[in-house]
């Protein structure tokens, strides 16, 4: 195996595209450029950036006044918009860049009092900086290739080197008004008509232009000399690769390590495990548990994967120990009396000879920390090649993670929902009841493993909030296959939703063909006695485990002619009860569902809708609503029922059997 060659980054400015922005409009062409900027994840991940343009607004007495449009909190310089671009009085900006000290915290309290719309995002923590920046149009970014280079023992030599004169390099400080202020101080000294770009080391690089086009191609220019650097001084060999294949042992582990993570966390957590073949390269590595507990590739990154990774090698949820004692260590060292702790989980961990595991609240940080960490798996032995990797030491980066910028949003945190970080899998998730509950899941925050044998249904879910596989839930085997792939992806299993099914052949009994019957048995009831089987030792590491089975109300009310389905129903409904009594000491919740006429589905087609209306002499109207309540039945009021037993609201029933009909006289 070989790892692609490091590419030189792509200049991504199209002239055609540029020509459709109207001369003179700075701010669409900031936009555009910063969108380019954006579609690098060696440039900006994950937030790690920022831009501006110097403008001026005519405010509402007449009056032109100078601005700083500069990147807004909370949005992606991939997608930015021109909202995403607060205006920001630029006579303030000078005034607070010329203060001896002010706060993080009350820098970002006047930086609201400086914009020119108080319903504006705030901006970015940097405006200060651009501001005092003597040219219109400022790119900043956290390239990888610089930032690794800038983290080995001789990086400030290496930079000068590669750059020369024509950028100015300063060492670390930390980001926000005291960073401003060094900025400030070198300007005193330096030709800004001459110099190209700035690098504050283990931070990023600025460039800056009176033309946007300019800034942007000096920002190319200057990372691709650190990419040809970095090429050039390495190797094929350089990225470790392996190749590992998990088995059930492995997603057990996993399934224990996520709930003993939860229970530090505070509540249900996802966790993936990565083997793709840098992740395991790098844990096949002799020294690997001492590279992964130097430090992130820049210190921004510690508040999304905390400073360090943990260190697993035969059993991870009792190896979790030795990671909580040394973040305690680290926190009690660098603390004092203004600092609460934070979580001790790890967010990232190597698992020796295997691969990296990933661990966080919700898919989407999950993501971000799987992204930060593949790359800075790949700066660390950059670094390591280039004499050896040396980010911050860990004073440093205790500072970031616990900046009080940060320590404040733990007061106005948001309070989680309800199925955030839970697991959610699904039988018989292509259409009908069961599609119906993967969108009712997702809808509550959960992520969702949607199986069904559906050829192409994969496709059918556009989120990566859905894992979805194709599987013959009759076939052991191929259960087995698609829970490896499910526990590797998120890590466990909370609630299983045991849906699949279908509607045998209309047959009386002395019709009733062997094979049809024996084919309804087998969907219908011995199938989700595998599924069960399969999932209990995931459920049983799960946060507020519960089972539900979708029955019929031919369980209470069958009628002739469906015997081979009414049968194989109440076998499940029997399964269920068994169930509930077996999964009760493991505090695993079984309760069942008994829906009836829902129409949604994809079996009932208008003509055949029309047909069986016929054949009982009503509408189609009155064929649908032919219940107590005269309402008709969706796929969705099943599956809002289904989640009223997955939840908490119903924390203590089990065994437990629930209509939904619109209610049937025979069942009532």
């Amino acid at each position: 195996m070989e790892i692609d060659a490091l590419l030189v980054m792509k200049n991504r400015w199209n002239k055609q595209d540029a020509e459709q922005i109207a001369v003179g409009d700075d701010l669409a062409m900031r936009v555009y450029t910063s969108q380019i900027l954006g579609k690098e994840a060696d440039l900006v991940l994950h937030g790690g950036g920022n831009t501006s343009v110097k403008g001026q607004l005519t405010t509402i007495f007449g009056e032109t006044e100078d601005v700083l449009f500069v990147k807004g909190s909370g949005w992606d310089l991939k997608t930015i918009e021109a909202a995403g671009f607060p205006a920001v009085s630029m006579d303030y900006l000078l005034k607070l860049g010329r203060l001896q000290k002010l706060s993080d915290s009350e820098m970002m309290r006047q930086l609201r009092l400086a914009l020119m719309d108080p319903n504006a995002p705030t901006p970015s923590v940097e405006a200060i900086l651009h501001a005092l920046i003597p040219h219109k149009i400022v790119d900043h970014s956290h390239a990888d290739a610089v930032v690794t280079i800038s983290n080995t023992a001789n990086g400030e030599s290496l930079l000068q080197e590669i750059y020369g004169d024509e950028v100015l390099i300063l060492p670390y400080i930390m980001p926000g008004f005291i960073l401003a202020q060094q900025v400030a101080e070198a300007a005193c000294n330096v030709d800004w008509e001459k110099l190209r770009g700035i690098v504050l080391m283990h931070h990023g690089i600025f460039t800056f232009h009176e033309d946007a086009k300019a800034s942007y191609e000096a920002m190319i220019d200057l990372v691709n000399k650190a990419e040809l650097y970095l090429d050039q001084s390495t190797n094929s060999s350089t990225i470790a690769l392996g190749s590992y294949n998990v088995n059930k042992q492995d997603t057990l582990e996993l399934s224990r390590l996520r709930r003993a993570a939860g229970a530090v966390f505070g509540g249900p957590v996802l966790v993936t495990f990565d083997t793709s073949n840098a992740a395991t390269g790098f844990a096949e590595l002799e020294v690997c548990d001492e590279l992964a507990t130097r430090g992130p590739l820049t210190p921004d990154h510690t508040i999304h994967t905390k400073a360090f990774a943990a260190i697993f090698e035969n059993d991870p949820a009792a190896e979790l120990k030795e990671f909580i004692t040394n973040y305690k260590q680290y926190f009690d060292e660098y603390s004092d009396t203004e600092h609460s702790c934070l979580d001790t989980m790890p967010r990232y961990g190597v698992w020796r000879n295997k691969g990296m595991v990933y661990l966080a609240e919700n898919l989407k940080r999950l993501q971000i920390v799987q992204d930060i960490s593949e790359h800075t798996l790949k700066a660390i032995q950059f670094g390591e090649a280039l004499g050896g990797w040396q980010p911050l030491p860990r004073k440093d980066l205790f500072e970031v993670e616990y900046w009080e910028l940060e320590q404040a949003k733990l007061k106005t945190g948001a309070n989680r929902g309800e199925y955030e970080g839970k697991v959610i899998l699904i039988t018989g998730a292509a259409s009908g009841i069961g599609k119906a509950c993967v969108e009712h899941f997702l809808g509550q925050g959960a992520v969702v493993v949607a199986l069904d044998l559906s050829q192409g249904f994969e496709h059918q879910f556009k989120t990566s909030n859905v894992l979805a596989l194709n599987c013959d839930v009759t076939d052991p085997a191929a259960v087995e296959s698609s829970l490896l792939s499910a526990i590797q992806r998120f890590g466990g299993i909370d609630v299983l939703v045991s849906n699949a099914g279908n509607f045998s052949k209309s047959q009386n009994l002395k019709e009733m063909q062997d094979e049809d019957w024996d084919k309804s048995l087998e969907l219908n009831l011995s199938s989700h006695m595998k599924v069960l089987r399969a999932c209990l030792p995931y459920l049983q590491c799960g946060f507020d485990p519960a089972v539900i089975f979708v029955a019929s109300k031919n369980v209470p009310a069958p009628g002739p002619g469906a015997g081979a389905y009414s049968a194989a129903k109440a076998g499940l409904t029997q399964l269920a009860r068994v169930a509930a009594l077996e999964c009760g000491a493991d505090g695993i919740r079984v309760n069942t569902v008994h829906p009836n006429a829902v129409y949604d589905t994809a079996i009932w087609t208008d003509e055949v809708l029309a047909q069986r209306a016929a054949h009982y002499g009503l509408t189609v109207e009155e064929y649908k609503t032919a219940n107590v309540l005269k309402a008709e039945v969706s796929s969705a009021d099943v599956a809002s029922a289904i989640s009223l037993f997955a939840g908490t609201a119903l924390s203590k029933t089990t065994g437990s059997q629930l209509p939904v009909d619109g209610g049937h006289e025979r069942v009532i």
